[in-house]
Parts: structure tokens; C-alpha cells; sequence
């Protein structure tokens, strides 16, 4: 019997970086995941690394249309499930001078609100004594330039998981953070100029106590334990970081 046989677990944005690597890490224990993301191309290249035991579901976070159709898949494919890992996110930079409406509004709606009503659905499926994982970031607790409504978004997020695991307790579910630092991940890549991002993954080596960007599979360790181990830990934050929000 291996780690995680027979457990059921969904990933939301989980097509890529800590949400594959995540998935990667429990359908190697033996588990069987439910993957979502917003490409379908993404996907079916997340399904070849993965294997047969994992499923994924074009779903986007953004929409509560697709949020509800998600929990109606997973109650179909898995009836319950023993983790939930909601991970899907987006980022942006931009100065307050250059900060418009419509990224305020996208980063929230995918960020925040998302998924707040992603645990909604889905929370009627979670077991009793499963574990809820968001992830939020680092810059929750930082003031960093250009990264002021990211760092709102993620720092709601924080807030709501603290909210959703006292709602939570009586169904003896646990609802966690995981806050990553800097990590090589790809969001950057796909979400920013080649040059900016570059200039700013030197600047983290620089300036992070470790002197390195993260890996995702040390996210996803940490994700696998407050999913499973933390069994006495809800409501809490877990930074994976370098050290960047502590030393």
C-alpha cells in the first residue's frame, strides 16, 4: 500500500507548476486526482505526465458557472473526497499609477473569489477528517512594489482561510494556507516580459535569505502535509520561503 492509496483528491490549477507538481506527488503515492485548468492543451500534457490516475477538467476559477459544473464532476467521478487543494491563481504587476480596473477586477475574481466559492461547492464532498489547502503568497505579508492588488487578492485569501476553517470544524474539516515565496514555477514566465521577469528572479535570489528561488516540488511537500499530517492544525499559514517572511 503506498502513501495515498485510495485517497481522492481535487487540484485546481493544476495543470502546471505546484499544482502539477502536487498532483505529481500524490498519483506517484497512489491516489487518484482530479486536475483542473483553463487550456486544454495544458491539461492533456498534464494527464501524460501523470498517468492513469488522474482526470482533468477544463474548468475555470473565474467562473462560478464553472464551479459548479466542477462539483457536480467530482461528486459524479470520485462521490467524496479526502483533500482539496485550491491552488489556481494568476499574476500581475503594476505600478498604482498604471493599475486599472480590469486587472483589479481579474485578480480578484480568480485570486479571491474564486476560490472562496471553489470550497463552497466542493466542501459538501469533503470527508470528515480531509484537509483544505489554499495557497496564497508570501506577499501577503510584504510590501513590494507593483504587486500592491496581488498581494490584496492573496492577502483576502489568507484571511478567508482562517474564516473557512472555523465554518469548517464541524464537519471535522481542516482548511490550511500554504504561502509560497519566490518559486521557479513558470507563473512568471507566463504571465510577465521575458526581461522584467528575469531582472526580478535575480532580484529574489538577491534579496531571499536562501539565496534561491524555490522548487515546486518543495511547495508541493509542504502541501502534501498540511493536506494529510497536520491533522491537529487548522486555520494556519505555512510559509515555504527561503525565509523571506521570517529572517
Amino acid at each position: 500500500m503506498t502513501t495515498y492509496d485510495g485517497k481522492k483528491i481535487v487540484i485546481t490549477g493544476g495543470s502546471s507548476g505546484i499544482g502539477l507538481a502536487a498532483a505529481r506527488l500524490f498519483t506517484d503515492g497512489g491516489a487518484q486526482v482530479l486536475i483542473t485548468g483553463r487550456t486544454r492543451s495544458t491539461l492533456d500534457a498534464a494527464l501524460e505526465q501523470l498517468g492513469d490516475g488522474a482526470i482533468a477538467v477544463r474548468s475555470d476559477t473565474a467562473s462560478l458557472t464553472d464551479i459548479t459544473e466542477l462539483a457536480g464532476t467530482v461528486q459524479q467521478r470520485f462521490g467524496a473526497v479526502d483533500a482539496l487543494f485550491v491552488n489556481a491563481g494568476v499574476t500581475a504587476s503594476a505600478s498604482l499609477d498604471s493599475t486599472t480596473e480590469e486587472m483589479y477586477d481579474e485578480l480578484f475574481a480568480i485570486n479571491t473569489k474564486g476560490p472562496y466559492f471553489t470550497v463552497q461547492a466542493l466542501a459538501p464532498l469533503l470527508r470528515e477528517g480531509s484537509g483544505v489547502v489554499l495557497t496564497t503568497s508570501v506577499v501577503n505579508v510584504l510590501g513590494l512594489d507593483a504587486l500592491g492588488v496581488y498581494s490584496a487578492s492573496k492577502a483576502a485569501l489568507r484571511s478567508m482561510t482562517r474564516t473557512l476553517a472555523r465554518e469548517l470544524l464541524p464537519r471535522k474539516v481542516r482548511v490550511n494556507a500554504v504561502s509560497p515565496g519566490p518559486v521557479d514555477s513558470g507563473i512568471l514566465d507566463r504571465s510577465l516580459p521575458a526581461d522584467v521577469v528575469e531582472a526580478m528572479k535575480d532580484t529574489y535570489r538577491n534579496t531571499i535569505p536562501m539565496q534561491r528561488l524555490g522548487m515546486s516540488e518543495e511547495v508541493a511537500a509542504a502541501v502534501a502535509y498540511l493536506a494529510f499530517g497536520a491533522t491537529f492544525s487548522t486555520g494556519t499559514e505555512f510559509p515555504v520561503d527561503g525565509g523571506a517572511s521570517q529572517l
